[in-house]
């Protein structure tokens, strides 16, 4: 008997399995009744309304339902998915044994020590039929399950068989019966025709306890208080006794029929079970407890399981082993089926039976060991009793007939396990516990002595591996000696790749997996048993449980694949078809869908092509791949598969992707999501984002805080007067505090009843009349003046020396595969304009976009791209003096005659070395370097020497945070002055003489930086886009780059911000122009003709074409303003412009003439003079602007250049150099 569940409860009176799910019902002596999981080894739930012992139990076949009978008289309906009693059935009027549901009908049987057997519908809730007949207690009546038949066992000591095929007819109509059954009175309640008895089985000596009908044959089984266990048959006419099986020593509890096989089993209160051969009527098993009477069985009606009740509680057994024995090698499976060994072919899919085994063994075959050598098989066979095991040893025919197989002669021993350890020897484990090396002839070659086991499985050519109680041991057989070992409690199976370099070692309830030498690679604990497993061609271990098929990769990453509804036996895993074998030895194919562990294989062994394959084209979804990604630190990689914003906005979090979170937080518009946000962009100094999550929570002490540490007094000023609203009293003293506004302190001292202390701020800080006005306020003989302070001193915040209008500089990183796929998805480059034009206001450009023209202004930009985000920057500063502004760290001189003689008895100091900074200006002749090592004057030189900047003041700002990121700073010792060191770009071969410095801009920074004048330009806020503009490209020559390709970047860069300053400032021109009179008119139509021209975004340049056509149109200029309509329709606007455009295009093409004359010539080609925006047509001469390449005519030459406000127009110089490539 092989023990699936056991449970310990009080006595265990009545017992019911679920059809389908792996469920038991156990009622008990005390009432209670239990609902457990066998297969998961749970309790599920527990039902306690009976007063005393629950007899009978029985779940519904397809309801959800089950019904209980107790000696409370009552009969209970129960719905376990309500988990509560639907109703209560009454009449009998003594215990109740048994209650039984009808396979078809909405019938209960119950039987009742009141002698009768009564039939109930449970769906009218009404007795419909009373079987009255025994004479003592009815212990037991059931349904048969195919007939209109009922059998009962009484204490009067017979068995009878009832016929209710009147009561079926009847249950036509369910009111009629009820109607009949209320208009009987007496003794014949149900009718003579409802039911009667057909058989009465007499033959027992003393009571009956059970009876129950075979599933299929007619045929009864009733057990006695007599100790025996009688078979009866039956026919229309007449039953009789068939036979007795003789063998309990006490009172026969209990008797079923085995649902497959001519096997009785039944217990009795002698503490055991026994099994019974119904052909030769004997005992074949007998399984016994030590103290417990056994009261009741029940037989799955599908599953070979079965479960006994007994005084302790219960347990769920099978009667022996369902595990086929098989074999894999290569593309053959053989395995063992009805008394034949069986092959088939993976690839052709053909079974054919190859031999006949010879019978005479009782037990089944317990495992194969297959030689494809020698074509020879042993197979195993476990009794009982341990020591009568034996091993049979075939030769399989090779020519084997598949319809009339032969029946070679094996070879059979006695052997606990045999297994092949060469092509012609095999081991043996005998009863001994010790190792024997047999031959082909099944002749003992050699013998050996092993460490202490019980088992041995294969491990390779001349290897074992050796089980004992708590470990398995590597053997090697010719050295005879232990090669390793690992801790694992009772292994029943091993299970080797097909290149031997893993093995699974599986457990009863844990898989461990070893490489070669058996080194575990992870430990896998599974609630429910482990059936079998096989290995898949990329490493992946599969395995069954009971209810599932699973995964377990080699790192310890384990998962379900699908759920079953049987155990299956897995022989081979080939892509996404699982082969197995089922408990009736019938080989199967499951498909299974492997993506799962794929896409787990594919990033632990960093294939990331193959992941981002994966994440394009297949469905996988759910929180666990989520979960799996994050606990393994790719967050990014979630966010492929999460559409839940809250879900998106946590991994954005963690993979520091601000943009990625911003998103999520806006459709979120949660408080916490903002503070969480705000506290991440604080720790990548993103003060911008930090600026927006202040404003959404409204949190304004910290706003005010982050605008003074980045020196934004503007909008500190805002937020005084915010907090002057919001009548915050507190908060409007803060804010004057850290602008400095002192007279703003004393009127905010003044308004809240501060006299005192506003007469005492404005006397101190030098506001005589304030405080003269304020002490007449003072009533001298109430209130006393206070006194001022002689030594108070003036307490003013600093001003910012540099307002930190860009966000803090973040490393540049390589990103990661998965960020570069979504940055490089679907855009046109780096520097193309990350813009959608739905989704971002034009409001800037629409008064001449319409053809209602207003020039009053520009109007806010959307939410998202307001003045928080996209805020103007400070006025730049005017000329400046470095000498004065920079403090140089002083040029130390070298002590004379220190190499020569020094005289004994005086120290002579070292020679002082070359510092890092003159160093790194000593190694490079680009600008930035000079900057970073503090050599400002070296750095305006080289500026002017390649670019032909003459014009320092805009550089200020720049050079003091170039040099501020030139050095870092540390506390060595307490007390003790601040160390610097000095970072190199080349670090790793800088050496003493070779460094140069590390730089903070980077190119990507400004390309970012780039995006932000984009937005800024397509709302029409064009006097700030092009201060960024201006921005960006008087940084670029304080880059450094390492490739050709950098340095092309960067020069496409500075032609990008010539094109949008030059066309915008001539715009912003455009727009101040007076428009009365026709003069006036035409020239701002010329320019709005030139602005067509410069080489803007597309969705930019939309915009400029919408200018100029409604420009033209109003001009009457039709032909002209047709050649812009056409242009504007080829890059693709919007379909309300587009159908607007061909409206204007439309008329215009019906009177193709212009009204005036311009001095504009759209097909030669020309340059926009940045100064006077008049067209230079080719040919003509032309001076250029040696930073910006800005076109300017002659008369320009050597004024200061328009579009960078720095260089020299015209000025003849080396050229831009930002990378040491260009100095070779």
């Amino acid at each position: 008997m092989l023990t699936k569940f056991e449970t310990k409860s009080a006595r265990v009176k009545g017992l019911s399995f679920h059809p389908k799910r792996p469920w038991i019902l156990t009622s008990l002596h005390n009432g209670v009744i239990q609902l457990w999981d066998y297969r998961m080894c749970t309790l599920i739930d527990k039902f306690d309304e009976h007063d005393g012992p629950v007899r009978g139990i029985d779940f519904h076949k397809q309801q959800p339902l089950f019904v209980s009978g107790g000696d409370d008289y009552k009969i209970k309906v129960w719905n376990y998915k309500l988990r509560r009693c639907l109703f209560t059935l009454l009449g009998h009027l003594d215990y109740i044994r048994t209650t039984f549901f009808h396979h078809e009908y909405p019938w209960i049987l119950s039987a009742s020590d009141d002698q009768t057997i009564r039939v109930w519908n449970w769906q009218s809730r009404t007795c419909v039929c009373v079987l009255t007949g025994h004479n003592h207690y009815v212990m037991c009546a059931q349904f048969h399950p195919s007939e209109d038949l009922v059998v009962s066992a009484s204490l009067d000591q017979t068995v009878r068989v009832w016929d209710i095929s009147g009561l079926r007819k009847k249950n036509l109509s369910p009111g009629a019966v009820e109607s009949d059954v209320r208009g009987i009175t007496g003794v014949d309640l149900f009718g003579t025709t409802d039911a009667v008895v057909k058989h009465v089985l007499e033959g027992h000596d003393r009571g009956v306890n059970w009876a129950a009908f075979h599933p299929t044959m007619p045929l009864i089984v009733s057990g006695a208080d007599d100790r025996q266990v009688k078979i009866w048959r039956m026919n229309e006419s007449k039953a009789w006794e068939v036979d007795t099986c003789r063998g309990h020593y006490n009172n026969v509890s209990c008797a079923v029929f085995h649902p497959r096989q001519e096997l009785i089993l039944s217990n009795s209160e002698d503490k055991s079970i026994r099994v019974w051969d119904m052909s030769k009527r004997t005992g074949v098993q007998t399984f016994r407890r030590d103290h417990d009477r056994f009261w009741v069985l029940a037989a799955h009606p599908n599953l070979n399981l079965f479960a006994a009740g007994h005084d302790g509680g219960m347990i769920v057994f099978k009667l022996e082993r369902e595990r086929p024995a098989y074999a894999v090698h290569g593309n053959m499976l053989h395995y063992v089926k009805d008394r034949f060994l069986r092959q088939l072919d993976f690839n052709s899919s053909k079974d054919v039976a190859v031999m006949q085994l010879r019978s005479g063994s009782k037990f089944p075959v317990f495992n194969m060991s297959y030689n494809p050598a020698e074509n020879a098989v042993l197979l195993c066979t476990r009794a009982s009793n341990l020591e009568n095991s034996t091993y049979d040893l075939y030769t399989i025919p090779k020519d084997a007939d598949s319809q009339n197989p032969d029946a070679p002669e094996g070879k059979r021993s006695s052997g606990l396990t045999a297994v092949w350890v060469a092509r012609n020897r095999f081991a043996v484990l005998d009863r001994m516990h010790s190792l024997l090396i047999k031959n082909l002839k099944n002749e003992i070659t050699k013998k050996i002595q092993v460490p202490n086991c019980d088992e041995i499985f294969y491990a390779g050519t001349g290897n074992l591996l050796l089980r004992d109680a708590d470990s398995i041991t590597l053997f090697d057989v010719q050295q005879k000696r232990t090669l390793a070992s690992v801790k694992i409690s009772k292994v029943k199976y091993v299970i080797w790749s097909a290149d031997m370099s893993h093995v699974a070692l599986l457990a009863k309830h844990a898989i461990v997996i070893c490489n070669r030498k058996l080194d575990a690679l992870c430990n896998i604990h599974e609630n429910i048993r482990v059936k079998s497993g096989a290995w898949d061609e990329s490493g992946v271990f599969i395995y069954t449980t009971s209810n599932h098929i699973k995964y377990a990769v080699t790192t310890g990453d384990h998962g379900i694949i699908r759920t079953l509804d049987l155990p299956i036996y897995v022989t081979r895993v080939k892509g996404n078809n699982v082969y197995c074998l089922d408990r009736e030895c019938r080989p199967r194919v499951l498909t299974i869908d492997p993506t799962e562990f794929k896409f787990k294989l594919a990033l632990i062994n960093r294939k990331y092509d193959e992941v981002l394959h994966m994440v394009r084209n297949a469905k996988l979804v759910g929180q666990s791949i989520i979960a799996y990604l994050q606990k393994k630190g790719y967050p990014e990689v979630a966010l492929h598969f999460v559409k839940d914003e809250k879900t998106r906005f946590s991994l954005a979090l963690e993979c520091g992707n601000i943009e990625i979170a911003l998103e999520a937080a806006k459709a979120l518009d949660d408080k916490n999501c903002w503070e969480k946000l705000g506290e991440v962009a604080l720790l990548q100094g993103n003060h911008q984002i930090v600026e927006m999550c202040y404003q959404r929570t409204k949190n304004f002490d910290k706003l005010s805080f982050l605008y003074l540490i980045t020196g934004n007094l503007e909008k500190l000023r805002k937020m005084m007067k915010i907090a002057e609203i919001r009548k915050d009293m507190s908060g409007h003293y803060q804010n004057a505090l850290y602008l400095g506004d002192v007279s703003e302190r004393v009127r905010i001292l003044k308004n809240c009843g501060q006299k005192s202390l506003a007469y005492l701020t404005a006397a101190t800080h030098g506001l005589d009349e304030e405080a003269e006005s304020l002490k007449e306020t003072f009533d001298p003989e109430k209130e006393t003046i206070p006194d001022i302070d002689p030594n108070a001193k003036l307490l003013q915040p600093p001003a910012p020396i540099m307002p930190l209008d860009t966000n803090w500089p973040l490393l540049t990183v390589s990103k990661g595969f998965f960020e570069g796929s979504i940055a490089s998805k679907g855009k046109g480059g780096a520097l193309a304009a990350d813009i959608d034009i739905d989704t971002v206001g034009t409001e800037g450009w629409g008064e001449d976009a319409e053809l209602q023209l207003d020039e009053d202004g520009f109007v806010e930009a959307p939410e998202g791209l307001g003045e928080d985000t996209l805020g103007k920057g400070q006025e730049e500063g005017g000329g400046w003096d470095v000498e004065e502004d920079l403090e140089l760290p002083p040029e130390l001189d070298v002590p004379s005659g220190v190499a020569g003689g020094a005289e004994d008895g005086f120290f002579v100091p070292p020679t002082k070395g070359t510092s890092p900074t003159q160093i790194w200006c000593n190694n490079s002749q680009l600008p930035v370097d000079h900057i970073l090592a503090g050599s400002f004057e070296t750095a305006m030189r080289l500026l002017h020497d390649q670019v032909g900047v003459v014009q320092f003041g805009p550089y200020k700002q720049l050079f003091l945070q170039t040099y501020a990121r030139g050095r870092t700073t540390y506390q060595a010792l307490p007390c003790l002055p601040s160390m610097y060191s000095y970072p190199n770009r080349n670090w790793k071969d800088a050496g003493l003489k070779n460094g140069v410095p590390a730089v903070g801009l980077k190119l990507n920074d400004l390309i970012q930086r780039l995006q932000l004048c984009y937005q800024l330009s397509t709302v029409g806020k064009f006097e700030d886009a092009v201060e960024k503009f201006r921005s960006i490209l008087l940084s670029v020559p304080l880059l450094v780059v390492d490739n050709k390709q950098e340095i092309a970047e960067a020069q496409q860069l500075i032609t990008i911000c010539r094109e949008y300053i030059v066309g915008l400032c001539m715009e912003i021109e455009r727009k101040k122009l007076p428009k009365e009179t026709l003069d006036q008119q035409k020239r701002i139509c010329e320019m709005a003709a030139y602005f067509t021209h410069s080489n803007l975004q597309p969705v930019h340049m939309i915009l400029v074409l919408r200018t100029a056509l409604n420009l033209f149109f109003k001009l009457k200029n039709f032909k002209t303003a047709a050649t812009f309509a056409r242009r504007l329709l080829e890059l693709g606007p919007k379909p309300e412009v587009a159908q607007q455009t061909r409206k204007i295009l439309s008329a215009c093409e019906k009177n193709p003439t212009d009204a005036c004359q311009l001095n504009y010539d759209m097909h030669n080609p020309f340059d926009i003079c940045a100064a006077s925006y008049r067209p230079i047509y080719r040919g003509k001469p032309v001076e250029k602007c040696p930073l910006s390449g800005a076109c300017y005519s002659p008369e320009f030459k050597g004024q200061i250049c328009r579009v960078t406000t720095v260089t020299e127009i015209g000025k003849d110089v080396i050229g831009l150099r930002i990378s040491p490539l260009q100095f070779r």
